[in-house]
């Protein structure tokens, strides 16, 4: 069944191959990006089943016109891809103030951005899928992923806690967490780098961000088959709260699940009992 899909950041990587394959498998799409002409570029031209928008998701504004543009055109919108992010890299004391309020705005705020744009239209259709792009690192706290971590996790709460918000209107939400997949994330135009500088982190820095860059395009994860596996996540009649994506993410996941059960197990001692108590 043919649906209207709404992607973000879809002029490269994973965005485009989404965007792709969802015209390939006969959908209408809203493809949208900072840049319009290289969104266009990258699907191969104008056809009749897409629309390609201008869009930065921290703007509000420009989320409600690129809502209003799809409605416009294509009548509905039946699925939400929230796909565009950045990697803010670096160890917690030398990322700026800045840098980590630039990096929860663009991963956290804009994905909230958008969703509260397409909200009202799905909750008219009494219908939709919210599916927002995290990853392993939303689970799994990594070194010098302090920020994006933090964008994450964040990005997790709001849409496990969503779900409850939207389902009795029939719309459904989904939280997707990749492993390493060639994606683009680590190119230039997606990454950041800290900007201070302090010798007890030099060392680790230099290493640590070399060893970042050379991963760049030689994650082992293919973006085209996790497209291809999130457009059948979306045709589900009941998809999954969580779809957790990679060789890699996993068993990453199982083991963080096996990690939480065993720390509230090692918890029960002190932390029961510690609820009010009647005096006798």
């Amino acid at each position: 069944m043919s649906k209207v899909i709404f992607v973000t950041g879809a002029g490269r990587g994973l965005g485009t191959d989404i965007a792709r394959q969802a015209l390939a498998a006969g959908h209408q799409v809203v493809a949208t990006g900072r840049r319009p002409d290289n969104v266009l570029k990258a699907l191969g031209g104008k056809q009749d089943n897409l629309l390609v928008a201008a869009l930065d998701i921290t703007s509000a504004d420009a989320a409600q016109v690129a809502v209003d543009a799809a409605v416009a055109r294509f009548g509905r919108i039946d699925v939400l891809i929230n796909n565009a992010a950045t990697f803010q890299a670096g160890y917690f004391e030398e990322i700026s103030e800045a840098q980590m309020r630039a990096q929860i705005e663009t991963n956290l705020f804009g994905p909230m951005n958008i969703t509260r744009a397409v909200l009202p239209v799905m909750r008219k259709q009494r219908a939709g899928h919210i599916v927002t792009i995290s990853s392993i690192a939303g689970l799994v706290g990594q070194e010098f992923c302090v920020a994006y971590a933090a964008s994450k996790f964040g990005v997790e709460g709001w849409m496990e806690s969503l779900r409850y918000d939207v389902e009795p209107y029939g719309i459904r939400t989904t939280i997707v967490e990749p492993g390493f997949f060639r994606t683009e994330l680590l190119v230039d135009a997606s990454t950041s780098w800290a900007e201070l500088s302090i010798d007890d982190y030099a060392e680790r820095t230099r290493t640590t961000k070399a060893m970042w860059q050379s991963m760049n395009g030689q994650q082992d994860g293919d973006p085209s088959k996790l497209a291809d596996a999130l457009l059948k996540v979306i045709d589900l009649d009941t998809p999954p709260l969580r779809f957790v994506a990679g060789d890699d993410a996993i068993p990453t996941a199982e083991a963080k699940g096996a990690e939480i059960t065993a720390q509230a197990t090692a918890s029960r001692a002190l932390g029961t009992g510690l609820g009010h108590v009647d005096a006798a």
